[in-house]
């Protein structure tokens, strides 16, 4: 749900001569130590919030929400020549954030102090030869795309700071990898930094192989297993009539892997037309839960033409509890990466609903009026995998009349849920300073609109923040 990215730095300040890093502060004797500060600040105006289903089910609850949220990350990292080509390196930092009206979920006026990150390593080889990397601590790590593994802290609620999201380091990750030319194996354990009043206790081990021909070329498999967690699962009932069931402790014992790769098969030195997809199974016999999910996309950058448009279409679906069966089948998201350029489902819609039970088509057009300006639009036609079947976490459940009865359902009966239209811009202030603003509307599908009388109504908002990255 983070509203904001931070793009790499443009061609116009690449051709800059190299000025003196501003942030570094010891570099002798084959020790570096360099200073790190991070921060954004935040404006956000929401509109008919969750297309004002408050007023139906929570009528004391302010359908429309004005809020401003920062936050500030200091930090330090060093290096230390340990010879024979071993380096042994570290990082530490601090996020304060905070959050001053109140926000989309009823929470404000608060904020915390946290550490982010604080691991060492040490790492050996490479050049012409093979690598070795092993560290231990919070820091931040993505396996693949950042479909299950990318998002391993929680801001917003009481840590203030929802839609900037500035916590990304696991509370914990222990990392060892090894590479040979363009591949590489990385075995992981991690711990997420969960919300102290909400924290699973998830803890997942496993391995990521990949190989990358190039920056935007590449394939890979992740294997994962989580070893211990509290997070339930919902569950339709038989089916659809009913209230879900919730299985406490369910995502304890889950394996999945997940097969990635973008690239051109065409042309492998054309970056500019790209193919790319994500398919991802579960399964977790202890509980007869079976589920996937999968991505395809394609794109095209027209380099030559002015403005130098990029276009993608990208399908997404990840699949939800099918009622009419005794296993379980609902798509469990993990940590994913909810950025819109990553793997939001929509730009509004994705707060309402996880990377379950969904599926969207969703089209992107990107322009770059200047070296330093982007302009992007996006689309995306949001809809349910399964018909009275909890959608995100059961959110949906109320009492319909069917033959005269009053009868509980969860999920929708349409499969339709939203169509999501979102504009950003950004603008490069300097070679660390960003810009973006951005404006995004809602409109219910029938899927939606079935599940409260009368005229639902359309949701829109938008935001303006800074970030600068040091």
């Amino acid at each position: 749900m983070a509203c904001c990215t931070l793009p790499a730095a443009p061609y116009a300040f690449a051709q800059e001569q190299p000025a003196k890093d501003p942030m570094l502060l010891i570099d002798q004797n084959g020790f570096m130590l360099r200073g790190h500060l991070q921060a954004g600040v935040n404006g956000v105006i929401e509109q008919n919030l969750f297309w004002n289903f408050a007023g139906i089910f929570a009528p004391s609850t302010d359908s429309n929400a004005e809020w401003l949220e920062g936050y500030i990350k200091p930090g330090l990292s060093f290096t230390l020549d340990a010879g024979n080509s071993a380096v042994i390196y570290g990082k530490g930092s601090l996020v304060a954030s905070g959050t001053l009206g109140i926000d989309a979920y009823e929470t404000g006026n608060t904020g915390a102090i946290t550490l982010e990150e604080g691991y060492i390593g040490l790492r050996a080889g490479g050049d012409s030869g093979p690598s070795m990397d092993v560290s231990v601590g919070p820091r931040e790590f993505k396996a693949g795309t950042g479909m299950l593994l990318a998002n391993g802290g929680s801001s917003g609620f009481d840590r203030g700071a929802l839609k900037l999201g500035p916590r990304k380091a696991w509370e914990m990750a222990v990392l060892g990898s090894i590479g040979v030319d363009d591949v590489k194996g990385t075995a992981f354990y991690l711990d997420a930094n969960e919300q102290p009043d909400n924290d699973s206790g998830t803890k997942i081990v496993g391995l990521d192989l990949r190989y990358d021909r190039s920056a935007q070329t590449f394939l890979g498999a992740t294997y994962g297993h989580v070893l211990e967690s509290g997070s339930p699962y919902p569950k339709a009932a038989p089916g659809g009539i009913g209230v879900p069931e919730i299985i406490p402790g369910a995502r304890e014992g889950l394996n999945f892997i997940n097969l990635y790769g973008r690239g051109n098969p065409f042309d492998l030195e054309n970056e500019n037309f790209f193919l790319a997809g994500d398919i991802a199974y579960e399964w977790n016999e202890r509980i007869n839960m079976s589920a996937w999910a999968g991505r395809a996309q394609i794109g095209y950058t027209f380099a030559e033409i002015p403005w130098t448009p990029t276009i993608s279409y990208t399908y997404q679906t990840f699949s939800g509890d099918d009622p009419t069966t005794s296993g379980l089948e609902r798509f469990d998201p993990l940590f994913y990466e909810g950025s819109p350029s990553a793997w939001a489902t929509g730009s509004k819609s994705s707060m309402v609903f996880i990377n379950s039970n969904v599926n969207a088509h969703q089209l992107a057009l990107s322009v770059k009026p200047s070296p330093l300006d982007t302009v992007t639009l996006r689309y995306a036609h949001i809809r349910a995998n399964q018909l009275a079947s909890p959608i995100q976490f059961g959110q949906g459940t109320r009492v319909i009349n069917a033959g005269g009865e009053p009868i509980p359902i969860a999920g929708v009966t349409n499969g339709h849920l939203s169509d999501d239209v979102f504009i950003e811009y950004s603008r490069v202030l300097t070679p660390n300073a960003f810009l973006t603003a951005g404006f995004s509307v809602s409109f219910p599908g029938q899927g939606i609109q079935s599940i409260r009388p009368g005229n639902v109504p359309v949701w829109t908002g938008g935001f303006v923040n800074v970030v600068v990255n040091f």
